[in-house]
């Protein structure tokens, strides 16, 4: 058999073929052309015509644009490619960070299973927030039914709610760990990346060979910030939870009078962040102030008439 005839006929489009085949719009297709992120088609008399390297580049620039990529972030991308730089670890290190950092699968949970999970009663407002912190999500087409990105983290919810801690407790609760979390993670990765990642991504992009690298790392230290965080959570609620266990044992002491001092035991990372910000010698004088600021500002809270009790002073005066 000729070897020539052997050989698959490669596949041409016309743009609103490679619009259909690639999930992009015609217009969409000739602003990436406009841009330099698509190569120009073949000119065959009065048609374009493309082929499977524009349908593959299609390909690439919207799963970049699905990880967050700006399209200069993914045209400089491109451009190292066609210089010959290669792209395919580049695009691995974008998979795998962009990859599952846990083991956990979604689930789907009905509106009455969930009604039923928080005391039967419907409630709007509680779903309403779930959505919004992104504890539930929509499915498109059921407005009976949610996904649930992390069902470990609904089912805290439901023992916490169990246990007797209001809904919107445990969603404000929710929003200031997530935001103390996400310091953790900002600073887990700029200290890995000083320390690890630099030299592999000091070129803008990088090679094709330090994106494979740095991939590679990607997998063996994505465990270590979870381990981290689950042995410190465990030190630290294992000390404060005897203390404050301490606290409710032990009978209260004789009452203070004013004027008199007690000593109060304080964290000693609390201790040495006064003392590089005021000195050591103004301390003590520093944290009795800042007790004193923050008991007063608490009574006056607790003076201040809420919209709840405002109608009842207005009745009684």
């Amino acid at each position: 058999m000729d070897e020539r005839a052997a050989r698959t006929p490669a596949a041409e489009y016309r743009i609103e073929d490679l619009a259909h085949h690639s999930g992009a719009t015609v217009r969409t297709i000739r602003a990436y052309q406009d841009r330099g992120l698509l190569p120009k088609p073949e000119r065959r008399g009065r048609s374009n015509v493309y082929g499977d390297a524009h349908l593959t580049r299609l390909r690439q620039i919207a799963d970049l644009l699905d990880r967050g990529y700006t399209l200069a972030s993914i045209k400089e991308l491109l451009e190292a490619w066609d210089a010959g730089r290669g792209l395919g670890g580049v695009l691995g290190l974008v998979a795998e960070v962009h990859g599952p950092w846990t083991d956990e699968e979604a689930d789907r949970i009905t509106r009455a299973e969930l009604d039923a999970a928080f005391g039967g009663a419907p409630d709007e407002e509680a779903v309403r927030e779930a959505l919004e912190l992104g504890v539930l999500e929509r499915v498109p087409g059921r407005d009976d039914e949610f996904l649930v990105p992390s069902p470990q983290e609904l089912s805290v919810a439901v023992e916490l709610y169990a246990a007797g801690v209001p809904l919107s407790a445990i969603s404000g609760h929710l929003r200031e760990l997530r935001g103390q979390v996400e310091h953790i993670a900002h600073r887990f990765l700029e200290f890995t990346t000083e320390h690890v990642f630099a030299r592999y991504l000091e070129h803008r992009p990088p090679t094709d060979a330090d994106a494979s690298e740095a991939a590679a790392l990607v997998r063996r230290l994505r465990p270590l910030a979870q381990q981290t965080v689950d042995a410190e959570l465990a030190r630290a609620m294992r000390m404060f939870a005897a203390r404050h266990l301490q606290q409710h044992l032990v009978p209260e002491g004789p009452r203070v009078e004013d004027g008199a001092t007690r000593q109060v035991a304080l964290p000693a990372a609390t201790i040495r962040a006064v003392q590089q910000l005021v000195g050591p010698r103004n301390t003590s004088a520093f944290i009795a102030a800042a007790t004193e600021r923050e008991v007063r500002a608490r009574t006056l809270d607790a003076l201040m008439p809420t919209p709840n009790n405002c109608g009842q002073v207005e009745q009684t005066s």
